[in-house]
This record gives C-alpha cells, structure tokens and sequence, in this order.
C-alpha cells in the first residue's frame, strides 16, 4: 500500500496535499490585513507574542495527542532556541512592527524575498552556489518588490522605510533560521517542532510587548477579538498542521512553490478588507516577482 510519503517522495501530486497548501496559503495570506487592522486596537508586540505563545500550547497539545514526543534532548536546546528566535521571534516581531509603516500589502510581498535570503545565506554556510538562472531570477525578484514598494514618490518611500527594514529585517532572520536549520537538524517530529519553535520565538516577542508597549485589554472590540482568535488557531495552528500535512503528501519543490499563494490572498485581502490600492502597477509588480521566485525555487 502507498502511503502519502510515499506518494510524495516519488513526486506524486496529491489532490488531499494541494488542498492542505491551499488551507494553509489563504489562512497565512489573509493574515496579513487582519495584524494590519489589529494594530489599531492593539499593539504589535503583545497582540503576536501572546498570541504566538497560546498558539503554540494549543499546537503541542495537538501534537501530544497524536503521539508525537514533545522531549527535547539536553544537547538540542542550544541549536533549537537560536533557530526558533531567529525563524519565529525575528518574523513575528519584526513584522509585528513592519506592519505599523507599511499596508498589509506591501508586508506580504516583502515576505516573498525570503528565498533570496536563503539562496544569499545558504552559499557561505551550507556552500550552495547560486546557478546563473537563480540569481538573475531573484535579482528579478527583488526589482518587481522595489517597484511595489517605490509607490507614491521618493517621500512616500522614505515614510515606509522604517517598515522596508522591519520586514526584510524579518525575512532575513527567517532565512538564517531555515539555513541553520538545514546546517544543524533538529530531531523532533514536525508538529513538536513547530510548537517548541513558536513557544520559544514568541515568549521573547511577548515579554518585550510587556515592557515596551501598553495593552489595554478593555480596547479590543468584538473584531478585535475576533482578530487575536483567528492569528491564534487559525495562523498558528490550523495553518500548521495542514502545512505539515501536505509536506507529508507533496514534493517539497511543489509545496515551496505553492506558498506563493500566500502573498497573493495577502494583497487580494487587503485590497478587499482594508481598501487598500490595488491597481496595474501592483498586479504587475506582484506577477512579476512571484514569477522570478518560482524560477528560483525550480531552478
């Protein structure tokens, strides 16, 4: 009998796979304007470490209950703390704060230059050379992000630049944790993982929420609340588990290239939710680098 891994390894395409990415890109996407408008009840800091660290108890309750050890051994904290700081705790935080000069839509297309990074890290740690198509694909990439991003004049830009520094700031911390985690592999099953990962990323993110930020909890409006529920079962925890699920079922190139989608629902969202401008300069932009990411990725 073929099992979903099977059927993945051999580089099957999986209808119940693909319908998990989809799950898991239209929740990771849609994200993006429901942080933007929780900004304006809550701030960034707390509203995702706290979130983050329920998120992740929820997630390793669903990992324990499928019988997945939730036991780190004494000799994998060390490397498991950098990596969960660096690839939840930069992300979270960063974007958490990038979201305060920036429209939900340009955070979510930022968040496509996560594989440059990797492809740019990845070469002096894990010495994998970049292939001619590759870079000239993410230098491509990275061009269509400016164009989206220059929008509004050299004034508008300077304005956002705070947020630009933020966000690529996120970016390259998810990519020196998914490098290290490549260079060092961390042995636990996959959703034992993810909880530990975000519990350890966000806890740091919620303490400086505490210090630095003031919440008032009496300010959450029923769609705030609605808010902080949706990034907390449905960002950090259903969203996981059907990314873990289709990874079970997919070619790892096809799930990489699937989680485009996300970017896409994130403007798509925004535009539709927050009124956002959505018009031919940004479709342009937006095709443009997620057409040089998926070269990337396939190259």
């Amino acid at each position: 009998m073929t099992t979903a891994h099977d059927a993945a390894a051999r580089g099957r395409i999986s209808p119940l796979g693909l319908l998990f990415l989809v799950i898991t890109s239209v929740g990771w996407g849609l994200n993006f304007p429901i942080m933007k408008h929780l900004l304006t009840e809550w701030p960034p800091l707390t509203s995702r470490g706290l979130s983050g660290i329920v998120g992740a108890i929820a997630l390793g309750l669903v990992a324990w209950g499928r019988g997945q050890t939730l036991r780190v051994s004494p000799g994998m904290w060390s490397r498991l703390i950098l990596v969960s700081m660096l690839t939840i705790g930069g992300w979270v935080g960063f974007m958490g704060l990038a979201l305060l000069w920036l429209r939900a839509s340009d955070a979510a297309v930022l968040g496509i230059s996560i594989p440059l990074w990797v492809a740019l890290v990845a070469w002096p740690v894990l010495g994998e050379r970049l292939s001619v198509t590759r870079a000239v694909a993410l230098l491509v990439a990275l061009g269509g992000i400016a164009v989206l991003i220059g929008g509004g004049g050299f004034s508008a830009s300077v304005d956002k630049l705070p947020g630009i520094l933020c966000a690529l700031a996120g970016a390259i911390c998810v990519a020196l944790g998914t490098v290290l985690t490549k260079h060092f592999p961390l042995a636990l099953p996959p959703l034992s993982l993810a909880a530990w990962q975000i519990a350890l990323g966000c806890v740091p993110v919620a303490l400086a929420g505490v210090i630095f930020e003031s919440a008032d909890v009496a300010a959450l409006s029923t769609t705030g609340w609605a808010s902080m529920i949706y990034m907390t079962l449905v960002q950090f925890c259903v969203c996981y588990v059907c990314w873990f699920a289709a990874l079970e079922r997919l070619p790892a190139a096809t799930a990489s290239i699937g989680t485009l989608l996300v970017p896409v629902v994130g403007v798509l969202a925004a535009a539709a939710m927050l009124h956002e401008p959505l018009g031919l300069r940004e479709i342009v932009a937006l095709a443009v680098t997620l057409g040089s990411v998926a070269v990337a990725l396939r190259s």
